[in-house]
């Protein structure tokens, strides 16, 4: 477990880091501007050499600030995690500075982050989409993309012939799911407010 006086130390030494509320492990808000060399600490000074996930949160179209990048660390002097949270500016075009020159681990998690989220990492050697097509208009991950998708046409006509590969129906068309509300949540199965359209029944217009 991460003691206290590790805690206090590096709130001393970094202003633009604070506290956050954990459950789990030390979790910390960090600046944006202050994250590259924030990392570099906790990696050089800290034993926090491993990067295990870096990901992004969409906090919604009304909250203050969108979009959140969580990075999670774990060092193995410690053997403990840590947590650090950081704000992408601007809410329309997000934008976080790359941390791949810290952890080249970083490289694949913010190209999935870009590609989900849409959340553009300056300074990213080679920033493209890692899962979807570069073409691809949406971002899979943030709040307003509905659970069952938006039709669009893959860009070659010959994936067919060449895969010998069929499109199906996503196997829950309809939503976004909500449970009933009647009893336990765990016991409750998540229903499509909108159920007009099936894998027999066309998606209305």
């Amino acid at each position: 477990m991460i003691d206290q006086d590790f805690t206090d130390s590096l709130l001393e030494k970094f202003s633009s880091v604070s506290l956050r509320h954990h459950d789990d492990c030390l979790t910390l808000d960090c600046e944006p501007n202050a994250i590259v060399e924030f990392l570099s600490h906790l990696r050089d000074e800290e034993t926090f050499d491993l990067l295990v996930d870096l990901t992004g949160i969409d906090h919604g179209q009304k909250a203050e600030v969108r979009y959140t990048v969580v990075i999670h660390l774990y060092s193995r002097i410690h053997r403990n995690y840590l947590r650090v949270h950081s704000p992408a500016v601007n809410n329309e075009s997000p934008e976080f500075p790359s941390v791949e020159s810290v952890f080249p681990a970083a490289n694949w998690h913010e190209r999935e982050a870009f590609d989900m989220f849409g959340i553009t990492f300056s300074g990213h050697p080679n920033l493209k989409r890692i899962l979807m097509w570069d073409e691809y208009p949406y971002f899979p991950l943030r709040k307003d993309f509905p659970l069952a998708g938006i039709d669009v046409p893959l860009p070659a006509e010959d994936v067919v012939e060449v895969t010998d590969a069929s499109v199906e129906p996503a196997p829950m068309m309809g939503g976004p799911f909500v449970s009933s509300g009647d009893g336990m949540m765990s016991d409750s199965e998540p229903r499509a407010k909108d159920e007009s359209w099936t894998e027999q029944a066309e998606k209305p217009v």
